[in-house]
């Protein structure tokens, strides 16, 4: 790699980084190319050259979000075996990454759902496409705890997803909006009593 294109993707990293720290503490819809060259001393359109659009940024600033989110979350439960372990770890890394206080840590898609559920556009059908896919990989991994005999056969897969996004919903709301430090306790007890209702009587 020759010392020109080194320099421009590290520039560009630094933009990126830049726009993640400020989606996670103003909202992805707050991003502007002005703003993010403000702050990182890059001119704006420095800023422009690098990423070509606000659309591009915000689009960049979700894959990175994206990455982040599976390196914490699904990337080290691929060590354990597949199935219901795999699932309660991620839950458990979902629910201990919202309540650790650091700001980039809060949810882009579920500020962004809020934000633009009734604004129709590319940022919102990329927003929707990021919650999807992460709804996919919890249905695939309740789909394995049932295919191991782990969760019962008559699991509905849909459902059981709905239920655990509406438990970090609430996790979400009493740990960065009420601050409550007994959030993740009551989350962790909730989600601990609604898999007991999907296990199957032959799961030890």
């Amino acid at each position: 790699m020759d010392t020109l294109t080194a320099k421009s993707e590290a520039t560009f990293a630094a933009i990126v980084a830049a726009g993640c720290a400020m989606a996670a503490a103003e909202g992805i819809g707050k991003l502007s190319l002005g703003e993010i060259a403000k702050r990182t001393g890059i001119s704006k359109s420095g800023v422009f050259s690098r990423v070509g659009s606000l659309e591009a940024l915000q689009e960049a600033v979700l894959d990175e979000y994206d990455r982040r989110f599976a390196a914490d979350i699904f990337l080290p439960t691929l060590e354990l075996p597949r199935g219901l372990p795999r699932l309660t770890a991620m839950v458990a890394n979902w629910m201990r990454r919202i309540c650790d206080g650091v700001v980039l840590h809060s949810c882009l898609y579920t500020a962004g759902a809020f934000e633009f559920d009734d604004q129709p556009g590319p940022l919102r059908d990329r927003l929707a496409k990021g919650a999807q896919a992460w709804r996919a990989s919890l249905r695939k991994t309740i789909v394995q705890a049932m295919e191991a005999g782990q969760l019962r056969p008559d699991t509905d897969p849909e459902q059981l997803v709905y239920e655990i996004y509406s438990l970090i919903v609430g996790l979400l709301h009493d740990t960065r909006f009420l601050h409550d430090d007994t959030a993740l306790r009551h989350a962790q007890r909730a989600f601990n009593r609604l898999i007991s209702t999907y296990k199957s009587f032959n799961e030890g």
